[in-house]
């Protein structure tokens, strides 16, 4: 199966007018909050490079005009000494009943390791304008094989549980003398979608001269299901997604040159695109996804044509 799409362009980059939003909009994660409204949840960085969860609300019907971007963050990092206490990034957003729950990427400073970064939970009383932590403490935390990283990038509920799929990390890579994390893909149950005590999965590894293949992104697509994620090789320039495709969700069957969405010859996405998001709007299949420095340069769109 090959995607067909129509790139529309750049959406939205910061302008710096905002202290804790100087630059950036991180791992764009779109929700449709009416039925002509997306909003796209990001993560906007300070000065200090810290990020919190903020959002640009765009029309489904001309997803390049921005109707607002939130004046303060619905997650702000978390309280010092905490996993979240260096910044935080998406995850997730799903309804869960009258609330919205948002799975988030902690990420926390030591010493001896580059950072660390774990998942944490939130819900929204108000449509998603604020989020209040579950806990201080990460719903999914570290294990042995996951030292470093393990992150919710995807939670789905299906027949009475709920199930993820997430990143796991164990290691660095030295490209050029400056480390970068290695990690992989796995899935996991979960009998409320907050308790991770079951085995996981190894869903998607790395392949070749990859080291690290990440943000998963999982649909229900048929009979079975299709994860788009975003990989990177030794090299250290090449960040480009890839989509893969299952009958139950824990098997999966790479197919990147299927991905069909390209780098443009200019502009904010000509160097990378990663973290493709897609939402149901308006009629329409979107795809929000970052572009050159991982999202330094803000988000844009793509609208899906055909699946072929």
């Amino acid at each position: 199966m090959t995607l067909k799409w129509n790139k529309l362009g750049h959406v939205f980059a910061q302008d710096g007018s905002l202290p804790w939003a100087v630059d950036s909009a991180l791992t764009p994660t779109p929700y449709a909050i009416r039925e002509d409204e997306i909003r796209v949840y990001a993560g906007f960085r300070d000065g200090e490079g810290i990020s919190r969860i903020g959002y640009v609300d765009v029309s489904a019907s001309d997803p390049q005009k921005v109707l607002r971007v939130s004046k303060r963050p619905v997650l702000d990092r978390g309280r010092d000494g905490c996993f979240d206490d260096n910044g935080v990034i998406l995850g997730d957003v799903v309804r869960v009943g009258v609330k919205l729950r948002m799975y988030y990427v902690g990420f926390q400073l030591v010493k001896r390791a580059k950072f660390l970064a774990f998942s944490g939970a939130a819900e929204s009383s108000d449509n998603g304008e604020t989020f209040q932590r579950l806990s201080e403490a990460p719903v999914m935390d570290r294990v042995h094989g996951a030292t470093a990283i393990r992150a919710i990038h995807t939670a789905l509920q299906e027949n009475g549980e709920w199930r993820v799929w997430y990143a796991v990390g164990d290691g660095w890579e030295l490209i050029a003398g400056k480390p970068f994390p290695q990690y992989n893909i796995w899935a996991t149950t979960s009998p409320d979608g907050l308790t991770f005590t079951r085995p996981g999965t190894l869903c998607v590894d790395n392949e070749g001269d990859e080291y690290r293949i990440g943000r998963p992104s999982v649909y229900r697509h048929g009979r079975g299901y299709m994860m788009f994620y975003t990989k990177g090789t030794k090299g250290g320039e090449d960040y480009f997604p890839g989509v893969a495709f299952s009958v139950d969700g824990v098997r999966w069957e790479r197919r990147d040159e299927n991905f069909g969405l390209e780098l443009s010859s200019e502009g904010f996405d000509s160097r990378h695109l990663c973290y493709p998001r897609l939402v149901h709007a308006g009629g329409r299949t979107l795809c929000f996804y970052n572009g050159n420095n991982m999202g330094a340069e803000g988000f844009g769109v793509a609208e899906l044509l055909q699946a072929v």
